[in-house]
């Protein structure tokens, strides 16, 4: 959904709810006058009349009058607060949506979660009274005419005042701006270092780097912290200067009012009504001014929500593909990193039938991960085409092509939840029957058994109730899920023992005997066992590629022999399994 069209149709679908503010608005803004005609009455009618009657009776209305006005106060606040779910209900799982890609299509610099953080803005400001403040704010021409009717001077002072403030309103958001602007940048900038030391916290530990990191995330918060007080110390001055003005402006009409008394140009009663008013009037302006910071906030996390938006715009809608089922094809292929212009992988071609496995070898940096992620489309292809049985990646949908693909990265992250739930990839109400056979695949049934719940274990944030080979095997038990035709797996034995490669092996032949394609990146030729396809790599280009037997052989080298050691005692090596 593209961001004008996620604006518009927030607005069409939320106009009768705007309507009725604007509507329940305008009714409280009438009521408030009740009180400066109650006023207007009692020094003029009551007071010279000497009669407790008619003030009972102006009482009891105004009393009524009042309860209108909260009962219509209580409805816009309610209604501004449903617009604002709406929005989130409108725009939630697109800005998730938009926030997983942005993390695919940039180079992972500066904070992943501030297109959530700016809705949470945008609807904490609507559910406010910032938009009450603004939906008032166009009454302030009736108070003026009000006033004007009372006598001219009287409706002059209060128009000199209205200025003043709107002056004072227009200076708040010029100074204000450019440091909301950068108190949110060096927000990001504090938040990427917490987060990144979060993910760290071993290594940080482990070689006592926290001081260090402290004092970087303790440098990046006192820019936050300089650029969010100068924001709030801008807003607070004219905050309170506006206070201090409507105040004053108050006393000046009640100044002109009673010289308009002494001339006999007005009554009493006009002179309390029309201070009451100015008050009224120039309400909205103080309470703008001082709800400024949040809209401005607002207005610039709307701002970077399109931007978002924009720039991770979805793939369009697309015809629903047959599953495939007879091969991969990948043609003068090349990508590169998100945000970055060198290719990692550059004119990579080769092809593979139902059946098969690929072993990809090659030193580290020669792009062997990177090619990983081109195949399964986390890395588009900047040149050539990766297809499936004739159709190209960018011809899918990807939640229409992700049951057809199982990929285990070389970083394996689980997900907080239950191990079935992992399995299954959080499908809904998944078939236990594709679970337990995903497992056995994976040979980790077993293992899954023995754990405290079984397949309803929570595994916690990460998997970090389970070891590392328990997760790299969990997560290729969620690979295998669904019986994919195409598995791509990242140095899926990095973190197994000898057991674990025996259940890699026999899931990969497993794989080719349903007829499935695996790509299996590896640096220990363990996992390379039951491929029968080799492709070499070396800075990124495809240095040789054929069948196993005619490859690999040309890329073992001998491991060099031990220097011999002058001088010490003698080291007697034992074979395995003879103590």
């Amino acid at each position: 959904m593209s961001p004008n069209l996620a604006s518009y149709r927030f607005i069409r679908s939320n106009a009768g709810a705007l309507v009725a503010v604007a509507l329940v608005s305008g009714a409280a803004n009438v009521l408030t006058l009740s009180g400066a005609v109650f006023m207007m009455e009692v020094y003029d009618r009551v007071l010279p009349s000497h009669s407790l009657p008619t003030l009972v009776g102006l009482g009891l209305v105004v009393l009524l009058l009042y309860a209108f006005l909260g009962l219509f106060d209580l409805l816009r606040a309610r209604i501004l607060v449903r617009v604002a779910l709406r929005l989130d209900e409108t725009l939630n799982a697109v800005v998730f949506r938009s926030t997983v890609r942005r993390a695919l299509l940039s180079s992972g610099d500066g904070d992943g979660m501030q297109a959530q953080r700016d809705l949470d803005q945008v609807r904490a400001f609507l559910s406010g009274s910032g938009p009450g403040a603004l939906f008032d704010l166009p009454w302030m021409p009736i108070y003026l005419a009000v006033c004007f009717a009372f006598h001219p001077w009287l409706g002059l002072t209060t128009l000199a005042g209205a200025l003043i403030l709107i002056a004072v309103t227009g200076l708040t958001e010029l100074l204000t701006r450019g440091a909301a602007q950068q108190a949110v940048a060096a927000g990001m900038a504090r938040e990427g270092v917490s987060q990144a030391s979060r993910r760290n916290a071993e290594v940080v530990e482990a070689m006592g780097m926290g001081g260090r990191l402290c004092a970087i995330w303790g440098e990046a918060n006192a820019r936050f912290l300089k650029h969010q007080r100068s924001t709030s110390d801008v807003s607070g001055g004219f905050g309170a200067l506006s206070k201090v003005l409507r105040m004053a402006l108050q006393s000046a009409v009640l100044a002109v009012g009673a010289y308009l008394v002494i001339d006999g140009q007005a009554t009493g009663g006009i002179m309390i009504a029309s201070s009451i008013l100015t008050g009224k009037a120039l309400g909205p302006v103080d309470l703008a001014i001082g709800n400024w910071k949040g809209f401005v906030a607002a207005r610039q996390a709307w701002r970077r929500l399109k931007e978002t938006l924009r720039t991770t715009r979805p793939t369009a809608q697309t015809m629903k593909l047959p599953a495939p089922r007879a091969r991969l094809s990948v043609e003068a292929a090349a990508t590169a990193a998100p945000g970055g212009q060198v290719l990692l992988v550059d004119d990579v071609s080769f092809a593979l039938d139902a059946g098969s496995a690929l072993g990809v070898i090659g030193p580290s940096g020669s792009g062997k991960s990177s090619l990983a992620r081109m195949l399964v489309g986390v890395w588009p292809a900047r040149r050539g085409k990766i297809r499936l049985d004739g159709a190209s990646l960018d011809q899918w949908d990807p939640d229409q092509l992700g049951p057809h693909v199982g990929y285990l990265p070389q970083d394996v992250e689980l997900f907080a939840g239950t191990i079935e739930q992992n399995i299954a990839r959080f499908g809904a109400a998944p078939d236990p029957d594709a679970v337990i056979a995903a497992a056995q695949a994976a040979g980790v049934h077993e293992m899954i058994l023995r754990l405290p719940g079984g397949y309803n274990c929570q595994i916690g944030h990460g998997g970090a109730a389970l070891s590392a080979g328990q997760r790299q095997r969990v997560a290729l038990a969620r690979a295998l899920f669904g019986s994919p035709f195409l598995v791509v797996l990242d140095e899926p034995n990095s973190n197994l023992d000898t057991e674990g490669e025996a259940a890699l092996s026999r899931a990969i032949q497993g794989v080719r005997d349903r007829g499935g394609v695996v790509v299996v990146v590896a640096h220990r030729s363990s996992a390379l066992a039951p491929a029968d396809f080799i492709l070499a790599m070396k800075d990124g280009r495809v240095q040789s590629f054929g069948r196993k037997d005619e490859v690999l052989p040309n890329f073992q080298r001998p491991t060099p022999a031990m220097p011999r050691v002058a001088a010490g005692p003698s080291l007697t090596v034992v074979p395995a399994g003879a103590v």
